[in-house]
């Protein structure tokens, strides 16, 4: 494994690729070896603002080495970034949410041959949060539990992936599959029942708030993000800590594990 990590970004001319590429050019710890966009991109073909030298590309060129592939489109270019890391036989990290049953499938089955490493957020904060949670929801599995999540006006899933991600560390706490409430709920709380609560206003980053209560006391366990620069530097780590791995399923928990 090289010192420096070289990178082969796949969305890089989205918000969270060029966040990668600023960070990986200030920081030094890792030189994004290749910028791609997707098809018909009006950015393809153009300089990269943080790259020097390089231009946004619509394919991967053959002779350009790297060590892990590191996808943030979205699940319209997943397959494509997923492809490029089998074909050659490297690391794969990949932040895009949405995925198809058989894009997972697809995930799955490249674990078998390459290492892979799938995060709904790439958060360092998040990854701890949701240990937290987990240990929390183990502990005390008679209590109530409700994650309030805020973001932007304009994200268009709800409940965010992480919140979702947080819900699953509860039932894998509790080891149970749990009833989840509806956006609205109206009338009493369901024995076991899972709530998500969902606020959009503003430009918030990213809160996220896991509330355990039972009779008398209650508590909250919450991560709030204030620059999306976090996303893009948990996914540097990420990319780091893969590249080299032995092929397998990773996520960002085993990250913290250093």
């Amino acid at each position: 494994m090289a010192t420096t990590t070289r990178i082969l970004l796949f969305g890089a001319a989205g918000r969270m690729g060029e966040a990668i590429m600023r960070l990986a050019g200030a920081e030094g710890r890792a030189h994004i070896a290749a910028a791609i966009v997707r098809s018909g991109s009006p950015s393809a073909g153009l300089a990269c603002a943080f790259a020097p030298g390089s231009s946004y590309l619509q394919a991967l060129p053959t002779d350009v080495v790297g060590d892990v592939v590191l996808d943030v489109t979205g699940a319209n270019g997943f397959d494509d970034a997923l492809a490029a890391a089998c074909a050659r036989g490297i690391g794969f990290v990949s932040g895009s949410t949405g995925l198809s049953t058989t894009q997972l499938a697809a995930l799955d089955a490249a674990s078998r041959r390459i290492p892979v490493l799938l995060a709904a957020n790439f958060s360092l904060g998040i990854a701890v949060l949701t240990r937290l949670v987990a240990q929390a929801a183990r502990s005390l599995p008679d209590w109530d539990v409700e994650i309030v999540e805020a973001h932007h006006r304009l994200k268009r899933d709800a409940p965010s992936g992480t919140a979702l991600l947080l819900g699953d560390a509860v039932g894998q706490g509790r080891q149970a599959a749990l009833p989840v409430a509806g956006p609205a709920r109206c009338g009493p709380r369901g024995k076991g029942e899972l709530g998500y609560a969902v606020i959009r206003a503003g430009d918030i980053v990213g809160e996220h708030s896991v509330w355990l209560a039972g009779d008398g006391e209650r508590i909250e366990l919450a991560h709030r993000a204030t620059s999306r620069d976090v996303f893009a530097r948990g996914a540097l780590v990420a990319a780091a800590w893969i590249a080299g791995r032995t092929p397998g399923r990773y996520a960002m928990d085993d990250v913290l594990d250093v």
